[in-house]
């Protein structure tokens, strides 16, 4: 056959070949691993045998040695090897096609992002993602109006892999900026019962930045039972840079969780909000000195001249970072004054 000359024409084949097809597990194992490394895609059929290897190990070998190969049978095999029984296998698979780089592969995967298991269309998903094929619009649309309910009132895995292949999902619609999944977004933002999904929606909807409708859905997501959805919020309200958010992020400041208050300056500096002045202020004596450095910063984009004083104050900070921050928004308000002036 074609696959036994090229194997007697190549030295390196003629080493390995006999041991992938070794009695012992370990050495088919370790011969996978070496064809991997020559990295040649004329050996893909040989690493899509023996992803259907009696081990698993051999199977995750395989898995691991195609994620340089990006061709249609590598594509489809880690696809398939998606679905395998073991999860070390299916982690595999999932690493590597999230390692396609060439836009071609999203034609491969395509075929496999709307149909079968949710956690094969979710590593399929995350894979599409990467590639930002417009064509993955259609599959993420559907997987997110599809009601969730049966899967979660199912519980365990099945819940777990219903939320991934959401949270994938949404991780698409956000990579295309793809205005017709707003609504969808907006909702889930909302009131998806579980917080990482919630959470990757409040992110994906900073790419509205002229949508009233994404706006208000990250104002409500800053009230979220969650505080790692409040972070996402206010991280994604400085990116819309629509001034009229700085009222909810001005609320945010005194969030119980200095984590969302660290990001609610972060985004009232990115606004420029005058209003944030005095509570960025009080921020500079947080016990916490990330929001301290934070608050700085925050300060300089501002650029309001009120502030010199009590940043004058901080140049003194415990923290070197902070210090290093304060002097950075005292040279930066001073640019400005000085520009201003000479306007």
């Amino acid at each position: 056959t074609r696959m036994t000359l090229s194997i007697l024409d190549n030295p390196e084949l003629q080493a390995i070949a006999p041991r992938l097809v070794s009695p012992d597990a370990e050495v088919r194992r370790i011969a996978v691993m070496d064809l991997g490394d020559l990295a040649d895609e004329a050996h893909t059929p040989l690493l899509v045998v023996a992803l259907r290897d009696a081990k698993p190990t051999v199977r995750a070998a395989a898995a691991m040695a195609l994620e340089s190969m990006e061709n249609q049978a590598a594509v489809e095999g880690l696809a398939a090897a998606l679905d395998d029984a073991e999860v070390e296998v299916r982690e595999a698979a999932a690493h590597s096609l999230a390692e396609l780089k060439e836009p071609a592969s999203a034609a491969w995967l395509l075929p496999h992002a709307g149909a079968g298991p949710a956690r094969v269309r979710a590593a399929v998903l995350r894979a599409l993602r990467e590639l930002r094929a417009p064509a993955s619009a259609e599959p993420a649309l559907a997987a997110l109006q599809a009601p969730p309910k049966d899967a979660e009132a199912a519980g365990g895995a099945n819940a777990a892999d219903a939320a991934a292949l959401r949270r994938e999902a949404v991780g698409v619609l956000g990579y295309l900026k793809h205005a017709g999944a707003l609504p969808v977004l907006a909702a889930l933002s909302a009131a998806d019962p579980v917080d990482e999904v919630r959470r990757a929606a409040v992110g994906a909807l900073a790419f509205a930045t002229d949508d009233a409708q994404a706006r208000a859905a990250l104002e409500t997501a800053l009230r979220d039972a969650s505080w790692q959805v409040r972070e996402e919020a206010a991280t994604a309200l400085g990116k819309l840079q629509q001034p009229e958010a700085a009222r909810a992020l001005l609320a945010a400041l005194d969030d119980p969780y200095w984590q969302v208050r660290l990001r609610a300056a972060r985004s009232l500096g990115r606004l420029r909000s005058a209003e944030s002045v005095a509570p960025l202020l009080a921020a500079l004596a947080h016990e916490i000195s990330n929001l301290r450095k934070e608050a700085a910063l925050a300060l300089g984009e501002v650029g309001d001249a009120g502030a010199l004083p009590g940043l004058e104050n901080a140049a003194h900070d415990p923290d070197p970072e902070v210090r290093k921050s304060v002097r950075l928004a005292i040279a930066q308000i001073g640019g400005r004054l000085a520009v201003s002036h000479g306007a």
